[in-house]
């Protein structure tokens, strides 16, 4: 069995992990954490006793449960301390949260190399937005002139979404360098061309009733080629989630986008 311990189980995420992690044959649910509701018990599926809420994840707490792999969907705050409490407690990170600074990144990698224990992070636990971005990463090899529209819930802090930024990222690997539109072009509302990423264009929508959705559009003389996904519920991230369980349990890489597991 797994021991998996979920921070961040308050959150919209978190309670849909609560529910998916003990229903796998091969993971049980030791512990969770949420600072909002520290102290209070966290319901688990039908036939499974709930469980106490600490306020955030301890590598002594960590160690005492036996923790195989900390899943993280806190924010980004957060999320870089409770994986270092995870990698000093022997524990793989499976971080959900985006947004972490560069600073967190580099000590994660630090602890990483110096406890030989990986760390996984995936700006999206969707398999069709991982297709997505391989795709578009593929299309961009032919077409160089591309911008990119994500649209999420207007409850969402950051903007870009990381799938957004690592979908641009993976462009620019196959991309022939370009900068788009006309050479004098201008912005009568400044922010309406949206942001520059290497010449390429990336804008954000956030609306209420939205989830999470994502059009990457590239163009050409007389062609276009839209590459869109859309993600309508939670529950399309939990095979992913479960999938990142399963092979972070052995992990000794840090490892960014769950394509590296597919």
């Amino acid at each position: 069995m797994i021991k998996v311990y979920l921070a961040g189980a308050r959150g919209r995420m978190g309670r849909m992990v609560a529910d998916t992690i003990p229903r796998q044959p091969d993971m049980e649910l030791v512990g969770a954490a949420d600072i909002l509701g520290a102290g209070e018990e966290l319901p688990l599926p039908a036939g499974k006793a709930p469980l106490r809420l600490d306020a955030e994840p301890e590598t002594e707490r960590l160690r005492e449960l036996g923790t195989d792999v900390l899943v993280d969907f806190t924010n980004k705050q957060a999320a870089g301390k409770n994986a270092a409490a995870a990698l000093r407690a022997g524990a793989r990170p499976v971080i959900g949260a985006t947004g972490l600074d560069e600073d967190a990144l580099a000590e994660l990698r630090r602890l990483s190399r110096e406890t030989g224990i990986g760390v996984f992070i995936a700006p999206n636990f969707a398999l069709g937005a991982v297709l997505m971005m391989k795709f578009a990463e593929q299309a961009a090899a032919y077409f160089p002139d591309v911008e990119i529209i994500e649209m999420h819930h207007d409850r969402k802090l950051d903007a870009p979404s990381g799938t957004a930024l690592l979908t641009a990222e993976r462009i620019a690997r196959a991309r022939r360098p370009k900068r788009q539109g006309h050479a004098e072009e201008s912005e009568k509302l400044p922010g309406a061309r949206g942001g520059d990423f290497e010449g390429m264009r990336i804008h954000a929508v956030r609306l209420p009733g939205l989830e999470a959705h994502q059009e990457v559009i590239f163009a050409g003389y007389g062609q276009s080629l839209l590459i869109r996904h859309d993600a309508y519920s939670r529950e399309t991230y939990m095979p992913g989630v479960t999938l990142a369980v399963r092979k972070a349990r052995e992990l000794t890489d840090f490892v960014v986008g769950l394509e590296n597991f597919l």
